[in-house]
């Protein structure tokens, strides 16, 4: 996707690019290959690429929620800042967390942070710990491509407010949707939309889940990983 498709496409998200905004995807873009030149952060540094699979990508969420009327924002392992720092430049008066266990990820979206001059909060943390000391905190609760969907479920849903949203964005999930379905469920939420459709020119399937969350989650809900891991939720008897 050259920089015109990715203006281009966007405008049919109902998105108007500033050059401003361009500017900043520039030094992100450019920030990102000299970065993982010595540091691997993600095998997507191709210009063209990252334009489509990590800029154009991140703002796909568009399709499932207006974030203009979103206050808080937390991007669950965000790796590189896809998509929430991607989110931030667009949408600047989201107040973004960016939450990652990984070290060199998180150093590297600390200094991009710098170089953006942007405001978002970089936590770097296993999402099962953060949870404990920010349930039902969050508006919008994202991740893209990360884990399982039945985990993902499980261990991003307690940090979204009640009335407020988990959107994963993913690949095929044939096989993960109907063993995610109950854990939704049992976690007081449920699924809202399904927005199914090919990336531009066919470079793979999307799948962008809405899930509203009906209640709070209570302190004694939360599970440790490795069990989270090896025994979906089950209702108490």
């Amino acid at each position: 996707m050259t920089r015109e498709e990715f203006i281009e496409e966007l405008q049919k998200l109902g998105i108007t690019v500033t050059d401003n905004e361009l500017s900043m995807l520039e030094i992100y873009l450019n920030f990102l290959k000299e970065y993982n030149s010595h540091t691997n952060i993600t095998r997507i540094v191709e210009e063209k690429e990252v334009y489509l699979k990590h800029f154009y990508d991140s703002l796909t969420i568009t399709k499932a929620i207006d974030l203009n009327e979103v206050d808080t924002l937390l991007d669950v392992g965000s790796g590189a800042g896809f998509p929430g720092m991607v989110l931030k430049i667009f949408y600047p008066h989201l107040q973004v967390t960016l939450l990652d266990s990984n070290n060199k990820k998180t150093k590297f979206l600390t200094e991009l942070k710098s170089k953006l001059n942007i405001d978002v909060e970089i936590i770097n943390e296993r999402v099962e710990d953060y949870a404990k000391n920010n349930l039902n905190k969050f508006s919008l609760v994202t991740s893209r491509a990360v884990a399982n969907l039945r985990v993902l479920t499980e261990i991003s849903l307690p940090l979204v407010k009640k009335e407020g949203y988990f959107i994963p964005l993913k690949g095929n999930i044939d096989l993960e949707l109907e063993e995610a379905k109950k854990t939704i469920s049992l976690m007081n939420s449920k699924i809202e939309d399904i927005i199914n459709f090919n990336l531009y020119k066919n470079e793979g399937v999307r799948n962008i889940i809405r899930i509203k969350k009906e209640a709070e989650t209570k302190l004694e809900m939360l599970r440790p990983y490795n069990k989270i891991l090896r025994k979906p939720l089950a209702k108490k008897s």
